[in-house]
């Protein structure tokens, strides 16, 4: 069932398909809302794909899926205006230029703008920056970011944030909306075991709030629902349910190491990068 607040999140035989090959197929996904959901495989096999297509931002090749009960890719457009997207190189990346404050500013003029009600629009100049202030600082704390405690408070610039501050902005910057669903790519990518635990603490208090988290990482923690876009890749099926949630932990048979990837690991890449460029028919 869904909830006033986070979107369940369902699959059946969810598969996208570049020129050269599948990025993802058979997935199949069963979660309620506010469940944190861990994407986890190595580079390669389609995990952001997969992300990008759950939160309508590329059109699946086959199979279905639902949204807080939006279906894909019917209501690709609908799906859009309930996600959010957190950091995803290429799609949604911090502009190293800008200082924390302006990256706020922008995106609450942005929510105003294009989410905002008509009699919103027309309410009084101060009470407007009020709520935007308002909800500025509801999501930066939702974030655990501080921006008190950079080197230049608000006016520290990105390219000087660390990588688990960048990875807070992000997320506040997404939860400025209010979304149902939010998305996260390369979760874990160049953290220390303990920045990688306040990483996953900080989506699983945002879960916890009622959003819906989608986290594309190379190791999922024992506590989230799990797809292993690998599994994808080499047996054509992702079945995974909220009552599989407890098996998340259980290891998984490591692979025999070989010198060089198989034709369908190859393909399996190839067909990643084709079906990004898909993102701009969406």
């Amino acid at each position: 069932m869904d909830s006033p607040h986070g979107a369940a999140v369902t699959a059946e035989d969810f598969g996208l398909k570049g020129p050269r090959g599948w990025a993802f197929r058979g997935v199949r996904l069963d979660v309620p809302p506010g469940a944190l959901v861990a994407i986890e495989g190595p580079s390669g096999s389609g995990r952001t794909c997969l992300l990008l297509a759950l939160t309508g931002r590329m059109r699946p090749s086959e199979g279905r899926a639902e949204v807080g009960g939006l279906r894909l890719p019917r209501q690709m457009a609908a799906v859009r205006r309930v996600s959010a997207l957190g950091p995803v190189p290429g799609v949604s990346e911090l502009d190293p230029a800008f200082t924390v404050a302006e990256h706020l500013r922008e995106r609450a003029l942005l929510q105003r703008r294009y989410d905002g009600s008509l009699r919103a629009l027309l309410r009084p100049r101060a009470e407007r920056t009020a709520t935007a202030r308002s909800r500025i600082e509801a999501a930066l704390d939702a974030a655990g970011l501080d921006p008190a405690t950079l080197p230049k408070a608000e006016r520290t610039s990105v390219r000087d944030l660390e990588r688990l501050e960048a990875l807070r902005l992000s997320v506040a910057l997404a939860l400025i909306g209010r979304p149902r669903l939010l998305a996260v790519d390369d979760t874990d990518l160049k953290l220390s075991d303990a920045e990688r635990a306040e990483a996953w603490e900080l989506l699983r208090s945002v879960a916890d709030g009622g959003t819906t988290v989608l986290a594309v990482c190379s190791q999922a923690p024992g506590d989230a629902i799990t797809v292993r876009t690998d599994n994808t890749a080499t047996t054509g099926t992702a079945d995974i349910t909220a009552a599989d949630a407890t098996d998340a932990s259980e290891p998984a048979e490591a692979p025999e190491a070989t010198a060089e990837k198989t034709t369908d690991e190859k393909t399996i890449d190839e067909g990643t990068a084709d079906a990004f460029a898909e993102t701009g028919r969406a």
